[in-house]
């Protein structure tokens, strides 16, 4: 057993936990946090998307001893709550398995376009901040799939939080 101090949502919990626990599992398991969603277990779907100190990372590849001592935020902790209601005002989910995961990348895509990160679509590298179009949320949102299809809701969503945020 491995005593690891996890902060999330701002509390921190002090846990024993196998080293081989990964942090979806801590979150879930042991710390009854079920927002954060247990889908392929491969990291390939973004289900168990979390953020870690604001950067989205899949949770289900993480092991939680890794992360003692940093800010996790999951859905019941995020933030954002002008995406939950684009969310629900363009039906930017359906059955909802994987919306935790959607929101919680969502967020991190947002804050990672703002600080000027590029995606693999970004045009013209050294002009600066690129235009959050359609394109470049359809890529930077490329690691959370949906399978009901709830894409173009979802990037509707996403796009009308980022016009409101002054998002170019």
């Amino acid at each position: 057993m491995v005593e690891v101090r996890i902060r999330v949502n701002g509390v921190t919990t002090p846990l024993d936990l196998q080293p081989e626990v990964s942090l979806l599992d801590a979150l879930r398991e042991h710390l009854g946090l079920t927002g954060t969603k247990k889908g392929c277990d491969q990291g390939a779907c973004g289900a168990c998307t979390v953020l870690v100190d604001g950067t989205r990372i899949n949770s289900c590849l993480a092991l939680a001893v890794q992360y003692d001592g940093r800010e996790i935020t999951t859905v019941e902790g995020l933030a954002a709550e002008g995406l939950r209601e684009a969310f629900v005002e363009h039906d930017g989910f359906q059955c909802g398995y994987c919306t935790s995961g959607q929101l919680c990348s969502a967020a991190g895509m947002l804050a990672e376009h703002a600080a000027g990160a590029p995606s693999a679509v970004t045009e013209h590298l050294a002009a600066g901040p690129c235009e959050l179009s359609e394109p470049e949320i359809r890529e930077r949102m490329s690691g959370n799939l949906c399978r009901c299809g709830a894409y173009n809701g979802i990037v509707a969503a996403i796009r009308q939080v980022a016009t409101a945020e002054g998002a170019r």
